[in-house]
């Protein structure tokens, strides 16, 4: 079984060879804007248009939590867009954005595209900066669904 491997650096330049994969969380509102989403527009403007794109069409695709959305920036290169998150903000009945059960649907399937292109994951912490998740909660679902299925997974921690 693959083990995630930890790097200081940036998620958009992942550390490796062959296909990649840069996943990230996203909110099911259509939002854009804060957080990892800014270094990702930074470099790369498909992932947010075909974001944008992909929400205001949702009545006619699978736009919801637990939708992953795969966006090809370079040849070698893919960015997943994972609606892991319920709206933008913490209520007080609800808690913060992140839906585990939502993350775990997400990286189910991101496993499978993964494995289709014989790429490998890159990734900031997911889920626990705006959406306000717990790595001790993130991390088990990214053992679960990617490394248990033999796909290598390298997270980021900014310098």
């Amino acid at each position: 079984m693959a083990v995630i491997r930890y790097l200081k650096g940036d998620a958009t330049s992942p550390q490796a060879k062959g296909p990649k994969v840069i996943a990230h969380i996203c909110n099911d509102r259509g939002g854009w804007g804060r957080g990892f989403v800014e270094a990702v527009s930074r470099r790369w403007p498909e992932p947010e248009a075909a974001y944008r794109r992909w929400h205001r069409e949702r009545a006619r695709n699978d736009f919801a939590l637990g939708a992953v959305q795969i966006v090809q920036v370079k040849p070698d290169t893919w960015v997943a867009n994972m609606v892991g998150q319920h709206g933008t903000r913490p209520s007080r009945s609800a808690g913060p954005p992140i839906r585990y059960e939502a993350v775990r649907a997400c990286l189910r399937r991101l496993a499978v595209e993964a494995a289709d292109l014989g790429a490998s994951v890159h990734m900031p912490r997911i889920g626990c900066g705006l959406a306000g998740g717990r790595w001790d909660r993130v991390e088990p679902l990214i053992t679960a669904e990617l490394t248990g299925h033999g796909v290598q997974v390298t997270v980021y921690d900014a310098d």
